[in-house]
């Protein structure tokens, strides 16, 4: 199994920047550049409901129906950022 961002779930090698990055500039191995940028969340106000919907949304725009979304976002309370 490919590893994920622990932020959204997206496999990061389907990352087209192959990562996100540090503050120092090189690639996060555990966010995708989505989800981190220059060592921080791009959406840092974000709860996991708030990061599904957003995702299910993106997918929708490109052609994904909702219900898929959804399905590939439930997993989400469980990646390392949504931790406790």
């Amino acid at each position: 199994m490919s590893k994920r961002c622990q932020s959204c779930g997206i496999p990061l090698h389907k990352d087209p920047a192959g990562g996100g990055s540090e503050a120092d500039g090189t690639r996060s191995t555990t966010y995708c550049s989505y989800c981190f940028s220059n060592g921080k969340f791009v959406h840092p106000d974000f709860n996991v409901e708030q990061m599904q919907q957003f995702c299910i949304d993106q997918l929708n725009k490109r052609g994904m129906p909702r219900f898929m979304g959804w399905i590939f976002t439930r997993e989400l309370p469980r990646l390392e950022r949504w931790k406790g």
